[in-house]
C-alpha cells in the first residue's frame, strides 16, 4: 500500500508512534496556551494599547478567521510536499511571528500579527492530524491517539492561565505569547527524530487558482459577520455576503472539475464526515464566545489578578481533558452520538447555570457552569475529530484534517464575534443614559463601547458608576449564555439523530448500506 507509514504495523503502533504522537500534541498545547493566554492577558493589553471594541474583537479573532482561511491550503500542501516539512516549517514561522506579537506598540500591529500567527497555524494543525491518522492505522488506538491530542488543547488551556498569568503578575503583557518560543523550538528539535515524512502518492498538480478562490468566498463572509457584528445589517454586509457566496460556489465547481482538487467535495458524501462537521461547528461558537465573556467577567466583574483568574480556569480545562480521553473510551461500548448528545446536554446544564451569574459575587458559578460546557467540548473535539479523520482514505487524511481544524478555528471565532458581540450590545444598551451628562468624550465613548473601555476610564467618572458598568456586562453574559444555551440543547438532539449511524469504536458490524464503518475501520484503498 503507497500511502501508509512504514512504521505502523498490522499490529498496531510502536513506542516510536506513541513518542511521535507527543510531538504532534505540542502544537495544540501552543494553540490552548494561545488562546488562554490572549484572554488573561486582554485588560492590560486594552490598557496599554487602547483598542477600540471593534479592533478588541479583531485582537481576539483575526487569528481564527485567518486558520480557517488556509487550513484547507496547507492541508493539501502538506499533502504534496510532506507533511512533516510542513510542520517544522509553521513551527519556526509561529515562533518568529510570536516574538512580534509581543512587543507590538499597536493594537493594528498586534492585529497584524495575529492574522500572521494565523497563517502560520494553518500549517501546523492539519499535519499533526494527518500524520496521526497515518501513524495509527488501527481503529481504536487512532480514537485513542486523537483524544490524546485533543486533550493537550486542554492541557495548554489549564497551563496557559497559571503559566500566562504568573508572567503577566511579574512582565508586560508582551511576555504572554513568548510563551509559543520555546513549545516551537522543542517541536523543531523532537520532530526529525520522532515522526516519519509522509507525502501523499500521485498528488497532482497544486492549482494556486483554487487557492486564491477560497481565500476570496471565506474572507468576505468573515468581514460580513464582523461587520454586522459592528453595524448591523448594511449595504457592506449584503454585498461582502454575495461576494463570498458567489465565490463560493465557484470554488465548489471548479474542485468538481479538477484531477487533483484542492478540497475533494466527495469527502461531504459521507455521511458521518458531513454530520460530524456539522457538530464541531456548532458546538464550538458556544464554546467561543463563552470563554471570551467568562475570562472578561473573571478579571473585570470580579475584580481577579490575572494568576488568580488563571487559577479559577483550570478546573474547567480539568474537564476537558477527562471528557477528550474518556469519550473515546467509552465509545467502544456506547455509539459515539449517544456519547456527544449526552455531554452536550450537561454543557446545556452549564449554560443555564451562566446566565444565573451576578456581578461582584459568581466566581464559583462560573466555574461549576463552565466545568460543564468544557466537558461537551472535550467529547466533540476527541470523537467529532476522530469521525471525520476516519471517514477520509489515508491520502486524503491532508485535507480532512483541515476541514476539522477549519470548522473548529471558524466556530471558535464566530462564537467571539456573535456572542461576544451580543453581551456588547446588551452592555451598550444597559449603559446608555448612566454616562453623566458632560463627561468628555474620551471618557464617555471608551466607557460606553466596551466593559475594559468602563475599566480604563472608571477613575475620571463618579464614585460608583463603575458598579453600573459591571451589572450592565453581566446582563451581556446572561443574555450570551441563554442563546448558547438553547443552540447547544438542540445540537445535542440533532446530534443523537445525524450520527445515530455509527456503530461503537472497533465495531465490527456495520449498519446495513453504511459505508463510514468499513473505512473507520481502517481499510487503506
Amino acid at each position: 500500500m503507497g500511502s501508509s507509514m512504514s512504521t505502523t504495523t498490522a499490529g498496531g503502533a510502536g513506542a516510536r508512534e506513541w513518542g511521535g504522537l507527543a510531538v504532534l500534541s505540542l502544537p495544540t498545547v501552543l494553540l490552548g496556551l494561545d488562546v488562554t493566554v490572549l484572554y488573561l492577558a486582554l485588560p492590560s493589553l486594552a490598557e496599554d494599547l487602547r483598542p477600540s471594541g471593534t479592533e478588541e474583537l479583531w485582537i481576539m479573532d483575526a487569528y481564527g478567521f485567518l486558520i480557517a482561511g488556509f487550513l484547507i491550503t496547507m492541508g493539501t500542501l502538506g499533502d504534496r510536499i510532506g507533511r512533516r516539512r510542513l510542520l517544522l516549517l509553521g513551527a519556526a514561522a509561529f515562533g518568529v511571528v510570536s516574538v512580534l506579537a509581543a512587543y507590538s506598540t499597536s493594537a493594528e500591529m498586534l492585529i497584524a500579527a495575529r492574522a500572521a500567527l494565523g497563517i502560520a497555524g494553518a500549517t501546523l494543525m492539519p499535519s499533526t492530524l494527518a500524520l496521526i491518522s497515518n501513524m495509527f492505522s488501527d481503529e481504536r488506538q487512532r480514537s485513542l491517539a486523537i483524544g490524546v491530542w485533543a486533550t493537550s488543547f486542554a492541557l495548554g488551556m489549564a497551563l496557559g492561565p497559571v503559566v500566562g498569568g504568573a508572567m503577566l503578575d511579574h512582565f508586560w503583557w508582551g511576555s504572554a505569547f513568548l510563551l509559543a518560543v520555546p513549545v516551537a523550538v522543542v517541536l523543531l528539535v523532537a520532530a526529525p527524530l520522532l515522526i516519519p515524512e509522509y507525502r501523499a502518492p500521485h498528488s497532482g498538480r497544486f492549482d494556486l487558482l483554487s487557492v486564491v478562490l477560497s481565500l476570496v468566498a471565506i474572507l468576505p463572509v468573515i468581514y460580513a459577520v464582523k461587520q454586522f457584528a459592528k453595524d448591523g445589517l448594511d449595504l457592506a454586509t449584503v454585498a461582502a455576503t454575495v461576494v463570498g457566496v458567489v465565490f463560493a460556489v465557484v470554488f465548489v465547481k471548479r474542485q468538481g472539475k479538477l484531477a487533483s482538487p484542492l478540497l475533494d467535495m466527495r469527502l461531504f458524501t459521507d455521511r458521518t464526515f458531513s454530520a460530524a462537521l456539522s457538530v464541531l461547528l456548532v458546538g464550538l461558537v458556544g464554546v467561543g464566545g463563552s470563554m471570551l465573556l467568562i475570562t472578561q467577567q473573571l478579571q473585570l466583574v470580579e475584580g481577579l489578578p490575572p494568576v488568580e483568574a488563571g487559577l479559577w480556569m483550570g478546573p474547567p480545562a480539568m474537564l476537558m481533558f477527562l471528557a477528550a480521553i474518556g469519550a473515546p473510551l467509552v465509545s467502544r461500548r456506547v455509539p459515539p452520538g449517544i456519547v456527544v448528545a449526552a455531554t452536550l446536554t450537561l454543557s446545556t446544564v452549564g449554560y443555564v447555570l451562566l446566565t444565573q451569574v451576578d456581578a461582584g459575587d459568581g466566581v464559583a458559578l462560573m466555574v461549576i457552569g463552565f466545568g460543564l460546557v468544557y466537558l461537551g467540548l472535550g467529547a466533540i473535539a476527541a470523537l467529532g475529530t476522530d469521525l471525520v479523520v476516519g471517514a477520509a482514505p489515508p491520502e486524503k487524511a491532508g485535507s480532512a484534517s483541515a476541514m476539522s481544524e477549519t470548522v473548529q478555528e471558524l466556530g471558535l471565532a464566530l462564537g467571539v464575534a456573535i456572542l461576544g458581540s451580543l453581551a456588547t450590545a446588551v452592555y451598550r444598551n444597559r449603559i446608555d443614559g448612566e454616562i453623566p451628562a458632560g463627561t468628555p468624550s474620551d471618557v464617555a465613548e471608551p466607557a460606553g463601547d466596551s466593559l475594559a473601555g468602563a475599566a480604563s476610564s472608571a477613575q475620571r467618572m463618579p464614585e460608583g458608576w463603575f458598579e453600573a458598568a459591571k451589572e450592565a456586562a453581566t446582563s451581556g453574559l446572561n443574555t450570551a449564555m441563554l442563546v448558547a444555551a438553547v443552540c447547544t440543547l438542540v445540537l445535542a438532539l440533532l446530534s443523537a439523530v445525524v450520527l445515530r449511524h455509527v456503530g461503537v469504536i472497533g465495531g465490527q458490524e456495520p449498519d446495513a448500506g453504511e459505508s463510514v464503518p468499513a473505512e473507520r475501520a481502517g481499510s487503506q484503498v
